[in-house]
């Protein structure tokens, strides 16, 4: 279960149905259908409050943690219902990775963060060193890391930059062969510069994750994604090819948002 497919590009790696979420009494999420065709990446825009990223922590089953959160609906990854009682959450957490808005590096070496995950997943299975090295360098060179943290893999990863830590985290993830990668606001605390080497991280990694990225920069959801959904109010308005909705968008509420007349 939940094992990284090879399947077309065409095929859905996460799909919803009626996907209602409430925080008490609040309801955050309204009938929420959408369907998210792996191997590309998807932006989900909106004004803040609309619920992108408590759709993205109901993915990564983040929200259950919160005793007064109540889902209805359906989310199946892989053609799997994740929230089905017979699927471990553990086997969600190594298929579904998550990025954070602030780089979130443990206060260990660089090298032992890329172990990380890999360690934790892998508890009863011991590899070499000569495994270990593989797996860490495989990991830095596809986020584009290696070259500049070669050197140094036994120095703390807090003393890295801000946009070499967010690298870190994805390549973190990357040992446990996740199939999707789910980011929410990953450049809000990065430069202009920081910014554009990850957009360009992203965008090299595509074909091979599935990438949901959250964010607030309408110029990076239009030169960093394929497709794009727009979110108001807990409800999905549309949801279509990132260059179609920026130029000939369908719905009025979404020519607003884009064009600056609301939120």
């Amino acid at each position: 279960m939940f094992e990284q497919a090879t399947t077309p590009i065409q095929e859905l790696a996460i799909s919803t149905e009626k996907l209602n979420l409430w925080y008490g009494t609040f309801q955050a999420l309204f009938d929420i259908d959408l369907s998210i065709r792996q191997g590309i990446i998807t932006s989900m825009i909106g004004p803040s409050g609309c619920g992108k990223s408590t759709f993205l922590r109901s993915v990564n089953r983040i929200n259950e943690r919160l005793g007064y959160v109540r889902i209805s609906g359906t989310i199946d990854v892989m053609g799997e219902n994740i929230y089905d009682p017979a699927v471990e959450l553990v086997q969600v957490r190594k298929q579904i990775g998550m990025v954070f808005q602030r780089p979130n590096p443990l206060p260990i070496s660089i090298r032992d963060n890329v172990l990380f995950g890999h360690r934790i997943h892998n508890a009863g299975t011991r590899t070499t060193k000569i495994e270990d090295d593989e797996i860490v360098e495989n990991a830095l060179r596809t986020v584009l890391l290696w070259d500049k943290v070669k050197d140094r893999l036994d120095q703390k990863a807090t003393a890295l930059s801000l946009e070499e830590q967010q690298k870190l985290c994805i390549a973190r993830l990357l040992p446990v062969k996740p199939g999707i990668l789910l980011m929410d606001e990953p450049c809000s605390a990065l430069d202009p510069k920081g910014t554009e080497a990850v957009e360009e991280l992203i965008w090299e990694l595509r074909g091979q994750y599935t990438i949901l990225i959250v964010t607030h920069n309408m110029a990076q959801a239009r030169r960093a994604s394929e497709e794009c959904i727009f979110m108001l109010m807990g409800k999905v308005v549309e949801h279509t090819e990132t260059g179609q909705m920026f130029v000939t968008p369908k719905h009025k509420e979404t020519a607003d948002y884009i064009e600056g007349r609301y939120g």
